[in-house]
């Protein structure tokens, strides 16, 4: 599927209806979570930045935030998936990024995999953290009113 702002949402109407209508359907909850949002702004214009091969560009206006997340021992975000896309740094401890197919990738600063990862699309993932970890996340996502950045997502029996 395309992700345009009608699809954006259409999905958080859609999340917010299943929530409402379906509680025993709603979303798996963070635990054990800490977010710290340290700046949002939206740039009303389309984004086109070209520099040192490294290419960024949208067709409309985009809403940007930087969170400082961090997830105690055994810790989980709860299953979402984001419009846009996330960059994500790992700064201390590790993180285990599950997608919907079970499967799972571990991320930090002395993890094979690296400390950074990006998300983004229609498809669910959780964050868990066995030790704890801190990370810092910069959104991108398509400008909406309210600014949409996480889609909450059924539990899946992976973690």
């Amino acid at each position: 599927m395309r992700l345009n702002r009608k699809n954006v949402i259409a999905g958080t109407v859609g999340t917010l209806l299943l929530g409402t209508i379906m509680p025993g359907a709603s979303a798996s909850p963070p635990t054990d979570l800490r977010i710290t949002s340290l700046a949002t702004g939206t740039l009303d214009q389309p984004l086109q930045v070209r520099n040192d091969g490294i290419r960024l560009r949208s067709k409309a206006a985009t809403d940007i935030r930087m969170q400082t997340i961090t997830l105690a021992a055994g810790g989980k975000t709860g299953w979402h998936h984001h419009p846009g896309l996330v960059l994500v740094v790992v700064e201390s401890g590790s993180v285990t990024v599950w997608e919907a197919d079970c499967t799972s990738t571990t991320y930090g600063p002395n993890e094979a995999a690296g400390a950074v990862f990006t998300e983004g699309g229609d498809e669910s993932q959780e964050v868990t953290s066995a030790s704890g970890g801190r990370v810092y996340a910069t959104f991108v996502v398509p400008h909406a009113d309210p600014a949409v950045f996480r889609i909450e997502d059924p539990a899946q029996s992976c973690t």
